[in-house]
């Protein structure tokens, strides 16, 4: 037991993060007993988080460097809130050594590891080291500094290398090179995009394994010496160098190899005195392994690992923050079945995975089996440009790994997230290949077996969505009508030709034609064929209907000519034709437009230049990411339509460009 003296409970609580990670640690604070802070950027004003903290803090800004990125703001928040204690999440400030002995030093509970080990891991090379010393195998890795020779370094370890991020996480900051030319454009570029996500440009470079499994341990210890691990997670499928799906345990592990990784976490949390709750990286190739990177802080993963052993993580942080001592020890612990978590994201696989930002119109999670959503966002929330693209992590804990990602993909592919671009159908298409069901997943995954990356509904089930849209359509002028309201749908002293409408769902267009009939169905041709359909319940969102004897549900979401809908087997999304021609605009010809709303970070090229198939003519950043937009053909720049740090919206023209012909 700990000594009763040295406890110092926390009555309120702030949390320096944002969206599902700032709910999920609000969630264990109030079972706790403990108020809880929020603190906001201006555009997360109305977030979900913001609204179900006790307190919230305004920041007065826009960027994660104005905001979340501010400590100064941070501890003014803390003074004006009355917050006795700082849990800073993942990411932002979490590993950052000077903020936490600034809260320390304001006389605040920080709730993480001392400054002190954040200090010596957030420097991954001074990490390296000392795993070393500890017997624990590590991958070749130089520092970057102004007086390294990077590419007689980058030689001496090999190609490919990775150029990383001393202070990153989240895959930010980090460049695959695979010959040196490349080398100096990847520095640049990881350095600007470390200083905007970490505050700290600092770089190092490190051998790159192309085939390996990425395995972490999870380890939690408190101030009176005692460490535990919690057995491991696999999280190998990556885009960008950044996780989207994670599991627990690894099926790659047999129980020597499991052994071992865990041993050497363990000795890795002894050799630094660790307490809090922390992660201890390694790459795997075969039976193996090389020690990555000591993560000091909350991984965005840690709900597999609750899920097989039970236990709360953010609940053993708090408490050790307090001054207690673990909860459990190492033989209270034990696998207990398979959890795999999907990152949720606004992003486009068919673009790169580039980042989707926008407004969400519709969010209803499934309800088709157990799974736990860890969400920052609800209907009516906006996914922003400045921040990560990630909506919701959501969890499936079942008794085989089978069973749960069978489970993990109907939940996904029947939650309803429309009005922005998402990975779902890549992450539903993922857990259904052969490949990641055989547990066949390296870092290559995805290069590898390349998921489908989007649904194509076949075109009865667009047929089906169609009749569901007009059917409520329908219903809902019916309710809005001013005169004739008390005469009965269907209803006609003459014969009048049936209604007409034409939708569109990508590529393809459902034209209908349709006539009410006087005991309330409805009668519908499409391509030809006649279809009966009688409608049980419709006009508020939510139609319930029989097409031909089979019944259906829809929900059913309209923004202007937008219909969004989710069926039985997930989401559809058309647009309704108007009746008459809509003359529009053309666009211009060689014109380049932003992929997504950003500030220009980089202008590589001015009005008048040459460029060939490939150039880079400017870097936008958004998300916390940076975007290469590259010459698609070769040309000349004939406009330049954007400057260094301008904000740009989506599509916005960027600068167009012309053959080499038509400007001589």
């Amino acid at each position: 037991m700990a000594d009763v003296t040295q406890v110092r409970p926390i009555a309120r609580l702030l949390v320096a993060n944002r969206g599902e990670i700032a709910r999920r640690i609000f969630r264990t604070a109030r079972e706790m007993g403990i108020a809880t802070v929020a603190v906001y950027a201006d555009g997360d004003a109305q977030a979900p988080f913001v609204r179900e903290a006790d307190l919230a803090v305004a920041l007065q800004g826009r960027t994660s460097a104005e905001t979340y990125l501010d400590g100064q703001k941070l501890l003014d928040a803390c003074r004006r809130s009355g917050a006795d204690a700082v849990h800073p999440g993942y990411g932002f400030l979490s590993e950052n050594a000077d903020f936490a002995r600034a809260v320390i030093g304001a006389g605040l509970t920080w709730i993480g590891p001392t400054p002190e080990v954040i200090a010596q891991m957030g420097d991954k090379l001074s990490a390296k080291k000392l795993m070393a010393a500890a017997g624990v195998p590590t991958l070749p890795a130089a520092a970057i500094t102004a007086k390294t020779d990077v590419g007689k370094a980058a030689r001496e370890i090999g190609y490919p290398v990775l150029v990383k991020a001393a202070a990153g996480g989240g895959g930010r900051g980090m460049r695959i090179v695979k010959v040196e030319a490349e080398l100096a454009g990847a520095i640049e570029s990881a350095r600007r995009e470390a200083a905007s996500a970490f505050g700290d440009d600092t770089l190092f470079l490190e051998r790159w394994l192309e085939t390996s499994r990425h395995v972490e341990i999870q380890i939690l210890g408190d101030s009176y010496g005692e460490v535990v691990h919690c057995f491991e997670r696999e999280c190998s499928i990556q885009r960008r160098h950044q996780k989207i799906i994670e599991e627990a345990p690894s099926p790659a592990l047999d129980p020597k190899t499991r052994e071992a990784m865990c041993a050497a976490a363990l000795a890795a949390a002894r050799q630094l005195g660790y307490s809090s709750a922390g992660t201890v990286e390694f790459l795997l190739s075969g039976k193996e392994f090389w020690f990555l990177e000591v993560n000091a802080r909350l991984q965005v993963e840690h709900p597999v690992t609750e899920a097989i052993i039970g236990k709360d993580l953010v609940r053993e942080q708090i408490r050790i923050a307090e001054g207690e001592r673990l909860s459990f020890s190492q033989a209270d612990l034990a696998i207990n079945g398979h959890a795999i978590e999907a990152r949720l994201c606004a992003e486009d696989p068919q673009n790169g995975f580039l980042p989707a930002p926008g407004p969400v119109i519709a969010w209803r999670p499934s309800t088709a089996g157990v799974a736990r959503f860890d969400s920052g966002v609800e209907t009516g929330s906006v996914v922003s440009p400045d921040f990560d693209a990630m909506i919701a992590k959501v969890i499936v804990h079942a008794p085989s790994r089978r069973e749960a990602a069978s489970r993990l993909a109907r939940v996904l592919e029947t939650t309803q997230i429309q009005g922005l671009t998402t990975n779902r159908d890549f992450l539903v298409a993922t857990l259904r290949t052969p490949e990641f069901l055989a547990g066949d997943t390296t870092t290559d995954f995805i290069e590898r077996v390349a998921p489908a990356a989007r649904r194509q509904p076949a075109r009865s089930e667009l047929i089906d969505a169609c009749i569901a849209a007009a059917i409520e359509g329908q219903a809902v002028r019916r309710a809005c009508a001013r005169v004739l309201t008390s005469i009965p749908t269907g209803w006609r002293n003459t014969v009048m030709p049936m209604e007409q409408l034409t939708f569109a769902a990508g590529d393809e267009e459902i034209a209908l034609a349709y006539r009410a009939r006087r005991d309330g169905a409805f009668r519908f041709v499409v391509d030809g064929v006649e279809r009966h359909v009688s409608p049980h319940a419709c006009g508020a969102g939510k139609v319930d209907l029989a097409i031909d004897g089979l019944r259906l549900e829809f929900l059913v979401d309209r923004q202007g000519e937008s219909w969004f809908l989710h069926g039985p087997n997930g989401d559809v999304e058309l647009i309704e034709r108007p009746r008459y021609p809509v003359t529009r605009a053309g666009g211009l010809s060689g014109a380049l437009q932003a992929p997504m709303p950003g500030v220009i970070r980089v202008v590589a090229v001015k009005a008048g230049d040459v460029v060939a198939k490939g150039q880079l003519l400017a870097v936008l950043e958004a998300m916390k990411m940076e975007h290469r937009i590259v010459a698609p053909r070769d040309g000349v720049v004939s406009e330049m339509r954007v400057a260094v740090n301008e904000q740009v919206g989506n599509g916005q023209l960027l600068l167009t460009l012309a053959d080499e012909t038509e400007v001589a």
